[in-house]
């Protein structure tokens, strides 16, 4: 799953991205308000941290507009603010959920937790499957019930397969598929791509599954499950 930071305090961002990260979610930080807006707007984040007191634009004035575009992404607000009223103009306009400074790391890390895997049945689900094939989040493991082998699978090619099994049989561009695994400024690495799509291939292939990631000439690739 995906999450945006927007948090101007260089310090703090570090810290919560490395210990989000620890917890296998994928992390994008933005240091200010326009470029946490131009993130948000994307619409590929499953939650956002936003905190209130930002350069070029403030917090309320982000939740507003992504509220107004539709995007549904989880809010969680992060600031110095404690007044009640503050709390619940961020409610009015959104938000999710709201957290004080300073706070517990481990504090934020549960609720976050709470929003991705607990906010609706799906999200309970220690698995993601796409035909005879179920990757375990729990675990990072792959396995295919037909054949009923089993294959570690972590990191980016985790996140790949994942995205592919939650759109089986459907084309994904490159774009998308950069967006959703590398996030919005990552392109070197996404240059590789048709290596990941490679490796990932040779865990269906151990596992014995006939599923299988096939190249779609001119528009990108899909996961086809029969």
């Amino acid at each position: 799953m995906r999450i945006l930071l927007v948090e101007d305090e260089l310090g703090l961002s570090d810290v919560v991205a490395s210990r989000l990260r620890k917890e296998r979610y994928s992390v994008d930080v933005s240091n200010n308000g326009i470029d946490g807006l131009d993130n948000a707007l994307s619409g590929i984040y499953d939650l956002i941290i936003l905190d209130v007191m930002l350069p070029g634009m403030n917090g309320f004035e982000i939740l507003k507009e992504i509220r107004n575009e539709k995007i549904d992404s989880k809010v969680i607000m992060l600031t110095a603010k404690s007044m009640l009223e503050d709390k619940l103009h961020g409610f009015d306009k959104g938000a999710n959920d709201y957290i004080t400074k300073p706070f517990h790391i481990e504090e934020l890390v549960a609720r976050v937790n709470v929003w991705l895997r607990s906010g609706n049945e799906t999200m309970t689900k220690d698995y993601v499957e796409a035909g005879d094939l179920k990757l375990y989040k729990s675990t990072s493991s792959l396995v295919c019930e037909t054949t009923g082998e089993s294959i570690d699978i972590i990191c980016k090619e985790f996140l790949l397969l994942e995205y592919f099994m939650q759109n089986q049989n459907q084309i994904l561009s490159r774009d998308q598929i950069y967006e959703k695994v590398w996030g919005m400024d990552s392109e070197a690495e996404s240059n590789n791509l048709e290596a990941y799509i490679s490796f990932v291939r040779k865990k269906l292939k151990a596992v014995g599954t006939k599923a299988n990631i096939k190249a779609v000439r001119g528009f990108g690739y899909k996961l086809e499950v029969k």
